[in-house]
């Protein structure tokens, strides 16, 4: 499914980012993310307030090279041809430069891979659910006889919401709904796989989402990104409930009691030291590792959580930190800072398309804002040190965390910075020969 974390690092073909490189023995999916242009019928989606601002430049470069042609030609003012020549140029090199990162995303970006070799570029979104259930099946019939860890990220429940026709107008609640109809189909026929192979007993399953709904998605007055309840905030934002809290359901007939429900803090970085458990390994020691495993709590061996401290990022800064204060049994979260909602009163930054993570998009706050999670899960009212007597105390402990965390990071290069993300020709996957970058091997393999 969705990798999303690129592939090519200084040629077209080192696939450094690619799955294999990182573990896995085999891989079929999407090396980047979903996006409306994958679509095409959306609005942009990809830097839309950056590629604004590129076309507002563009067109003052157009209406200045109008200006003076229009002027030389009817001896308004004297410009020397070179000139406008020299304008005209440096303008189309400035459109090419930027619409060629963003005017061809469908091509560049929507792109399906098995393994090392592109299959469907750009990618048909109407055939890549059955595709990616039929890989997915197909794997677990390969497998069936060894160990395996099949690892799906379904395309489902994220924008541009692709539905195929038989799921269109299946639920109440519009597209978005249509949506996860169709991915709990998908989910069941990942199950009755696992069952009518007689692994049912063997294996253990874990679903979850990587995050909150986009409150920002909307299709005019419908929402698009989902809901998140009684929660405030929601993707892309580090700090708030509504972008941290997710479903997590686990199944294991035989092993894990059925119907159970854990109250406990866990955290998705606890499912790789949950699988490393599970394969009888050891997680590395040389490191820090953020996750604990969830056997204990699942199989009711351990009633407490690994996890006193979370640390909650957008990007690389610490937005908030959350205190599971064991001997009293509440749950304490700071907030160092959040972000700035347009309108004030939405809970999203719908002006933005999503919320930034530094600089005049956020509220700084020292002392942070404290809320009782135990007693307020909506985050509604901010304690202060006049309405709750531990507010210092859980303040200073808090901040004490954050200092030995923060021991324990390692600096990193800076993967978000302007150059790394301009579009670079000499990394770009191609199916064809560059730039005609197109092919559609499933059609073919069908």
């Amino acid at each position: 499914g969705k990798w999303h974390m690129g592939v090519n690092c200084k040629s077209s073909h080192d696939h450094c980012h690619h799955p294999l490189n990182h573990g896995f023995d085999y891989f079929y999916g999407m090396p980047f993310t979903l996006l409306n242009e994958c679509q095409g019928t959306d609005d942009p989606e990809l830097a839309k307030s950056l590629q604004d601002t590129y076309w507002l430049y563009t067109q003052m470069i157009i209406l200045a090279v109008l200006t003076l042609l229009i002027g030389k030609l009817n001896n308004l003012f004297s410009v020397n041809w070179k000139i406008i020549i020299y304008i005209a140029i440096c303008g189309l090199l400035y459109f090419i430069s930027w619409f060629s990162s963003y005017g061809f995303t469908k091509y560049w970006n929507c792109i399906l891979m098995r393994n090392h070799d592109i299959t469907e570029q750009p990618m048909n979104l109407e055939k890549t659910t059955s595709n990616l259930l039929k890989e997915a099946v197909s794997f677990i019939e390969r497998n069936k006889h060894r160990p395996f860890l099949l690892f799906v990220s379904l395309l489902h429940v994220h924008t541009p919401l692709v539905t195929t026709e038989e799921f269109l107008g299946r639920s109440r609640h519009s597209l978005y709904g249509d949506n996860v109809e169709e991915m709990d189909w998908v989910v069941g026929k990942l199950l009755d796989a696992i069952d009518k192979k007689g692994l049912k007993n063997d294996t253990f399953t874990y679903f979850a989402s990587d995050h909150g709904g986009a409150l920002e998605a909307h299709r005019g007055n419908a929402r698009m990104g989902g809901w998140n309840g009684i929660y405030k905030g929601g993707k892309g934002m580090g700090g708030w409930e509504g972008g941290i809290r997710v479903p997590g359901i686990v199944r294991w007939p035989g092993v894990l009691p059925a119907g159970t429900v854990v109250d406990e803090l866990t955290s998705l970085m606890d499912i790789f030291p949950t699988v490393v458990h599970l394969a009888g390994g050891v997680v590395p020691q040389d490191r820090a590792i953020d996750g604990h495993t969830l056997l204990p709590l699942l199989q009711g061996t351990g009633q407490q959580t690994g996890h006193e401290f979370m640390f909650h990022y957008c990007g690389v800064f610490l937005h908030a930190v959350r205190w599971h204060q064991k001997g009293r049994g509440t749950t304490w979260k700071a907030h160092y800072a959040t972000p700035i909602f347009q309108p004030a009163s939405s809970g999203a930054c719908s002006g933005r398309g999503l919320c930034p993570c530094f600089g005049d998009g956020v509220t700084y706050h020292d002392p942070p804002l404290l809320f009782d999670l135990s007693q307020d899960p909506s985050e509604a009212n901010p304690l202060s040190a006049d309405t709750e007597p531990s507010f210092d105390t859980v303040t200073r402990k808090i901040g004490e965390a954050v200092e030995e965390h923060r021991k324990t990071l390692t600096p990193v290069p800076q993967q978000l910075s302007p150059y790394n993300n301009i579009w670079k020709p000499w990394l770009q996957p191609c199916c064809g020969t560059f730039p005609f970058c197109w092919c559609d091997e499933e059609h073919n393999r069908a």
